[in-house]
C-alpha cells in the first residue's frame, strides 16, 4: 500500500500515470483552473484527493467527446452536483456506446456481405454514421421544410458543438429532475427558469419555424407519450417527464402567448 492511498491523496505524478496522462497535462488544467490541487505541500508538491479523481474523470470523458477545453470549463461550471453530472456524463457515454455498437454492426454486415459477393443496402452501411434515421417522421409531424432546416444546422455544427449541445439538454432535463425532488411545482419561479433555459435550448429558428405557445405545449406532451422522449428525463426520476410537460405548458401560456 503506498503513502497515497494511506492518506487518501494522490502525487500529480502518481495521478497522471492512474490517468494516462502527463504531470505537465494537470498543471496545464490547473493553470485553466480546471483541476486545482486540494493541497500544495510544503515542498511545493501538489496533491490530489478524490474529488480531484472524479472532477478529472469528467474532462477526459469530455475531451474524448470532442469538447475543447473552454467548453469543458463551462459544462464544469455549470454542473456543480456531483452525483447529477456523473448520471449525465453516463447517459452521454451510453449513446455514444449505443453509436458506435451500431458502427461496428454496420461494418461487419458490409464486410460479411463484401466477401460474399452480396448486394449492399445503403441503410445497413450507414447505419450509425449520421442523426438522419427520423427523417420520415420529423418530415410527417413538421413537414419536409422542417427536416431540411434542422439537417442543415446540424450539419453546420463542429463534433464538439454537437457534444455541447447534448450534454446541455442532459443538463436542462437533469435540472427539472433535482427541482422536482426538492418539492418544486412546475410553475415555481425557479422551475419556470429552467424552462426559460429549455426553450432557450431550443432555439428561434426551431425546425425551420417559430416556436410557438402550442409548439412548445405539443413538445411537452411527446416527451410523456413518446418513450424515446421520456426515457431521457424519467432517468431522473419517476414523473419526470410528466413534471416537465407541465413546466412548459406552464411556460407556454405566460411567456409565449
Amino acid at each position: 500500500m503506498t503513502s497515497a492511498t494511506r492518506s487518501g491523496e494522490w502525487s500529480i505524478q502518481d495521478l497522471a500515470k492512474a490517468a494516462g496522462t502527463t504531470s505537465r497535462t494537470l498543471r496545464h488544467y490547473g493553470q485553466l483552473g480546471l483541476l486545482l490541487p486540494s493541497r500544495i505541500g510544503a515542498n511545493g508538491y501538489r496533491y490530489y484527493d478524490q474529488n480531484s479523481l472524479v472532477r478529472l474523470q469528467r474532462i477526459l470523458l469530455l475531451r474524448e467527446l470532442g469538447l475543447g477545453l473552454p467548453a469543458i470549463a463551462e459544462v464544469l461550471n455549470g454542473h456543480q452536483d456531483t452525483t447529477a453530472a456523473l448520471r449525465a456524463h453516463l447517459e452521454l457515454l451510453r449513446q455514444e456506446q449505443d453509436r458506435i455498437r451500431r458502427q461496428i454492426e454496420s461494418v461487419t454486415t458490409t464486410l460479411h456481405k463484401t466477401e460474399r459477393g452480396e448486394q449492399l443496402m445503403a441503410a445497413e452501411v450507414f447505419d450509425g454514421f449520421d442523426h438522419t434515421k427520423y427523417k420520415d417522421e420529423v418530415i410527417e409531424r413538421w413537414g419536409k421544410d422542417a427536416y431540411e432546416s434542422g439537417d442543415r444546422w446540424w450539419r453546420s455544427l463542429s463534433e464538439a458543438d454537437k457534444m455541447a449541445y447534448q450534454q446541455t439538454h442532459i443538463d436542462i432535463a437533469a435540472d427539472y429532475g433535482r427541482a422536482r425532488a426538492a418539492g418544486r411545482t412546475p410553475d415555481s419561479d425557479e422551475v419556470q427558469a429552467i424552462a426559460q433555459r429549455h426553450r432557450d435550448w431550443l432555439g428561434d429558428g426551431w425546425h425551420g419555424r417559430q416556436l410557438t405557445a402550442e409548439a412548445f405545449i405539443g413538445l411537452g406532451e411527446m416527451y410523456v407519450a413518446d418513450m424515446r422522449f421520456r426515457k431521457n428525463y424519467d432517468v431522473h426520476g419517476e414523473g419526470i417527464a410528466e413534471f416537465v410537460r407541465d413546466a412548459m405548458k406552464v411556460y407556454a401560456e405566460h411567456r409565449l402567448r
